[in-house]
């Protein structure tokens, strides 16, 4: 069973910069995702990495503004966020399948209990 945490979240003024950290033991052998989910709209699929990092994919929504990397060395994936929009605030949730599945959420089996992102001057 994978339990996975995420840490990173907070208040940050509009233009600012978070990193997400998803951590796990064993989540190197993992393909994972980061998603979001703002009060009152749907969950979106923000960006995914394959296990071994070779492939990424993000949003259209936070590209050129958003990376998603990983160090299996340390069972973590990271989501660093920069030029953050009042917009981007959500809950961030990681997710993880054993099998790449980008940014379908209903393929991932393993879910964290999210992290309160929020975006206001």
């Amino acid at each position: 069973q994978l339990q996975l945490v995420e840490s990173g979240g907070g208040l940050v003024q509009p233009g600012g910069s978070l990193r997400l950290s998803c951590a796990a033991s064993g989540l190197s052998s993992y393909a994972t995702a980061w998603f979001r989910q703002a009060p009152g709209k749907e969950r979106e699929g923000v960006s995914c990495i394959s296990s071994s990092g070779g492939i990424t994919n993000l949003a259209d929504s936070v590209k050129g503004r958003f990376t998603v990397s990983r160090d299996n060395a340390k069972d973590t994936v990271y989501l660093q966020m920069n030029n953050l929009k009042p917009e981007d605030t959500a809950i961030y949730f990681c997710a993880a399948d054993r099998y790449y599945s980008d940014l379908r959420g209903e393929e991932y089996d393993y879910w964290g209990q999210g992290t309160q992102v929020t975006v206001s001057s």
